[in-house]
């Protein structure tokens, strides 16, 4: 194993006083429990709105913590979920009166800590409603979760949720908007390599030198089917073909389109990749009326990419234009 870390039991810890060290201006980061809040939290009168997960993926979560997306986020340590501890105390940390939105994505750590956090909350009389992401078409009960995973559309929730919160609207109508995101978003992931967490110095599966994993989750769990690599046209193909049957999308439904690597990718190969996505929804008839290419909802160092597409409306299109200032996306500031 070769990375650049001291102690791996201590690498989540000094990657986040480095994260603090590098974004003051825009957050900060608590150590006892472990969270990542704006630097202006809280705000009075506006909604708050959290997510959390494993380390691991960065940017996600701390990365799109500050004005127009996330208020506050959790990060457990390496692909494991944070615990109600943390979330309890951002979500405290981010109450302005205006009660707090969870968005959760759908893993069985994940949810039964928030669950758990929220009801913590609530008996300190804040309000917490949840949001659950479960966008990946590509399988049902993985190895971390009953039901479908929650991965890239997870991304677009927190911008569109968190557009909505800054612009004043109630919690129950930023939950509204967090639900419709779900429905209208849908994801597919893929490996070529797979990653190694440090505490276990190894690498999470094994694939041959000429194989993919199609279907891969966020923590290198097993997908559909192992294939022997394709071109980077028919491996495109292959995932949003799938990503368009199962909302399924239709000519004329403009979507906002991410393009998301893994970690290891370079990205000339991601825009090789977003190339070939919109020469798919071009023949199909569908606008990309939004896009993201680059490193967004990660794996570690694992090679790979994931596709993810959002039916937009005005509404969302809207909300997704308005400004954010984060570690990781930033515009119209």
């Amino acid at each position: 194993m070769k990375k650049l870390i001291n102690d791996p039991r201590d690498a989540v810890r000094e990657s986040l006083a480095g994260f603090a060290a590098a974004h003051a201006d825009v957050l900060r980061v608590c150590f006892d429990p472990v969270y990542v809040v704006r630097a202006d939290a809280p705000i009075a009168g506006k909604v708050g709105v959290i997510s959390g997960g494993g380390s691991g993926h960065e940017p996600m979560h701390g990365g799109f913590v500050g004005q127009g997306m996330l208020d506050a986020a959790c990060p457990g340590q390496v692909f494991t979920s944070p615990t109600p501890d943390q979330m309890e105390a951002a979500t405290c940390a981010v109450d302005g009166g205006a009660g707090v939105l969870h968005i959760v994505k759908n893993y069985t750590g994940d949810i039964m800590n928030f669950e758990m956090a929220a009801e913590l909350c609530q008996a300190r009389g804040i309000e917490v409603q949840a949001v659950i992401v479960n966008d990946d078409v590509a399988v049902q009960d993985s190895l971390y979760t009953a039901g479908r995973r929650g991965v890239g559309t997870t991304v677009l929730a927190e911008k569109i949720c968190g557009a909505a919160a800054g612009r004043g609207y109630d919690r129950g109508r930023v939950a509204a908007l967090g639900r419709k995101v779900n429905a209208n978003g849908r994801s597919m992931g893929m490996a070529l390599t797979p990653c190694i967490v440090p505490a276990a110095g190894k690498p999470s599966f094994v694939l041959g030198e000429d194989e993919i994993e199609m279907g891969i989750g966020i923590h290198g769990e097993p997908g559909r089917e192992r294939l022997p690599l394709p071109p980077a046209r028919e491996l495109t193909a292959h995932m949003t073909e799938a990503i368009l049957a199962d909302l399924p999308f239709r000519a004329g439904d403009r979507v906002i389109a991410m393009l998301n690597g893994m970690g290891g990718t370079p990205l000339m190969e991601l825009y090789l990749v977003y190339g070939e996505l919109e020469r798919i929804l071009h023949a199909r008839q569908i606008p990309v009326a939004r896009r993201l290419v680059g490193n967004y909802i990660t794996s570690l160092e694992m090679a790979g990419c994931s596709i993810t597409l959002l039916k937009a409306d005005e509404e969302l299109l809207s909300l997704w234009d308005d400004p954010v200032l984060t570690p990781a996306l930033r515009w119209g500031i």
